[in-house]
């Protein structure tokens, strides 16, 4: 049941949710990644996805995770057109050992829609 309600909450997310194992590997991406994106590039390098220099950041954060349990988050990017703030944040098992990480969105824009708008 626990596995549905993760699934949901990802599948529901209004942000782009790219998640990837320790290697890089993208093993998750939720619709709004998709659309984003324009395609699933599920199964793929997330590094093959990116320029060089990019990529060499990416490696930089992964080798921070690595050095402590307490490394778990790293601002990457801000994007001033769309108002959001993008991170890497590490996930690790329960005892604590890195086995991927994903990309996070966070937009600072304000909602619009009135409160507990349902129709």
């Amino acid at each position: 049941m626990i596995n549905k309600l993760f699934k949901s909450v990802m599948e529901n997310d209004k942000a782009p949710i790219v998640i990837c194992d320790k290697n890089s590997i993208i093993v998750y991406m939720n619709p709004s990644a998709i659309s984003r994106y324009r395609k699933d590039l599920t199964g793929r390098n997330l590094k093959d996805c990116h320029d060089k220099k990019s990529s060499e950041k990416i490696d930089k954060v992964i080798s921070w995770f690595l050095k402590s349990p307490e490394n778990n988050i790293v601002f990457t990017y801000q994007n001033k057109e769309e108002n959001k703030d993008v991170y890497m944040v590490a996930l690790r098992d329960e005892n604590g050992d890195f086995i991927g990480y994903y990309e996070k969105h966070e937009f600072r824009n304000h909602e619009n829609s009135p409160l507990y708008n349902m129709e």
